[in-house]
Formats: structure tokens, sequence, C-alpha cells
């Protein structure tokens, strides 16, 4: 599919004002440059050309809100400047895979000055000795070269950081399950306190119970005891009366 038919699929009848991400992987360009972009892109923060057979950015339009651009397996040797005049807002750069072999060629982005992370991988030029040296030498501002700082760092996850601010946004509702929990927790520890003191109050019922049936079985013996010794003092009181 040609990049232009590509775009349009993309836009879903919406307003190219309203696109904030635009991704054109493995779509064609048309002799390779850049077909069917326009400068009514104004909100677009990241674009994606993967694989688009691109030699040139001759006709890539104004992207001042651009931010991250994907152009990695493609055939692009130079002309990198125009990224700056085009882009100039660029924190994130992939040219993986293309045919970059001079730093010359990336000293033209030394006034892209957001530029954070710049992918070179594949490339001839990081075949080149002192290579990784010499690029964060010529462009001061770039934090991560092929994913690492100059000490060997790994660059973090971009989804993971969407991530971390997803769930910072979420606090609230994280927060409010949290007290659900408790409340969850306090409600069944009051339920088995009140279980409990239910259990051991029956067992005090019935231990009065069994106390009370006791006394009364002792009373009984009791009573009984008494009947006899009247009954025997009765006896002996008429064998004295015979006598």
């Amino acid at each position: 599919m040609d990049m232009k038919k590509r775009i349009t699929l993309e836009l879903r009848n919406r307003n190219p004002a309203e696109i904030a991400e635009l991704v054109l992987d493995n779509s064609r360009s048309a002799d390779g440059e850049v077909d069917g972009l326009t400068d009514e892109f104004t909100e677009l923060e990241f674009l994606s050309m993967v694989n688009v057979g691109l030699t040139s950015f001759a006709k890539l339009p104004s992207l001042p809100k651009l931010r991250k651009l994907e152009l990695s397996d493609n055939n692009l040797s130079g002309s990198l400047e125009m990224l700056s005049e085009k882009c100039p807002n660029l924190t994130y750069l992939n040219l993986s895979g293309n045919k970059i072999k001079e730093l010359s060629t990336v000293e033209a982005l030394q006034h892209l000055k957001s530029l954070q992370s710049l992918d070179l991988f594949n490339c001839e030029i990081t075949s080149l000795e002192e290579y990784r040296e010499s690029v964060f030498e010529l462009l001061p501002q770039v934090t991560y070269l092929d994913g690492f700082d100059q000490e060997d760092n790994e660059a973090p996850d971009s989804e993971a950081e969407d991530e971390d601010e997803d769930g910072e946004d979420g606090a609230g509702p994280t927060g409010a399950y949290d007290e659900e929990e408790d409340e969850d927790e306090d409600g069944s520890e009051s339920a088995e306190a009140g279980l409990g003191f239910q259990v051991n109050r029956a067992n005090q019922d019935d231990d009065e119970e069994d106390e009370e049936e006791e006394d009364d079985d002792a009373a009984g013996v009791q009573g009984q005891k008494r009947k006899r010794q009247a009954d025997d003092e009765g006896e002996e009181d008429d064998d004295d009366d015979d006598v």
C-alpha cells in the first residue's frame, strides 16, 4: 500500500490536526519521498515510517510538535540537517538500519537542541573507531546513543514510563481501592469478633444452665436425704413410744 493511501486510512475521517500519533510502517514512499503528509498535522507528536524506502526529507512537512521520529530500515544517507528545520523539537530519533557512514552526516543533528536519544544501530557509522565517544562529543545534548548512555546505563523503556505516569494519574482510585480493602478487613475482623462473642456468650449460657441443673440435682439429692433422715427419726420415735 502506498503511503498516501495509508495516511488516508489512518485518519479514519478525522481532521489531520486531531492526530497526535501516526504509524506508516511498511507502506511505500513515492520515489523515496514522504507522500501524503502535510503541514496540517500540527499536533503530531509521534511519527513512525519504518521500512518505507525513504531516501530524502525534501517533502517532509513542518511538524513543530513532533517529539519522536522512527525512521529505521530505510535508505537514508544524508540531508539530516532538514530534520532540525522541519522537526525542531525532536527528543527521540531512530535512524537504525540506514546508510549513514560518516560522522559529518550526524553532525547535522547539532541543531536539534532537545534531542536526548539517538539510535544508529546497524548503520555503517557504528564500525568507526571510537564511534560512541565521537558521537557524544559531537552531540552533547544526546544522553542515550543506541539505547545506552556514556556509562553504559540502559535507557528507560518509554512504555514503562507511560505506565508509571498512568499509575500516578490513577493514584486516587488505587488509594480508594485500598481503603475499601481495609474497610472489608475491618468489617471481617468485627464480624469475627462479634461471632466469637456470641459463641463465648452461648458457651457461658450453656455453662450456667449446666450449673443450674447441677444445683437442682444437688438440691434434689439433699431433699431426699433430709426426707430419709426425717423418716428414720419418725421410726425411732415410734419405737420409743412402743417401749
